[in-house]
């Protein structure tokens, strides 16, 4: 009896790990292709599509209200909704650009102007 629960809750476990991992797995609009994208809550084949367009054609997006702006059918709930669901917006590159040392971000800011 202890053998067939310890086996039953040892594949509830399973299964809740492989679907938290699945709904917690980040993606990055500025590097996604259309299946990651359509693999978070909120984003279909269409809407994966204009995303894409969009950074294909103006570069990478800069924030979430960038994201809302650029994207026909988009809003600022849509994508916080998004956000919740695992898209993230530029979370690869950010963290390079906060561990410039001071002095290349002053070289860059004058190089700027």
């Amino acid at each position: 009896m202890f053998k067939a629960l310890f086996k039953r809750g040892c594949l509830a476990a399973a299964i809740w790990m492989a679907l938290t991992a699945a709904a917690m797995a980040a993606v990055d609009v500025n590097t996604a292709d259309a299946t990651a994208l359509t693999s978070v809550k909120g984003i279909g084949p269409a809407t994966a599509k204009n995303i894409i367009d969009e950074r294909t054609k103006h570069g990478p997006y800069k924030s979430a209200a960038d994201l809302a702006e650029r994207v026909s059918g988009v809003g600022t709930k849509s994508v916080a909704r998004m956000q919740e669901g695992g898209l993230t917006i530029g979370a690869k590159a950010a963290a390079p650009a906060a561990a410039a040392p001071a002095g290349a971000a002053a070289a860059q800011r004058s190089a700027k102007r």
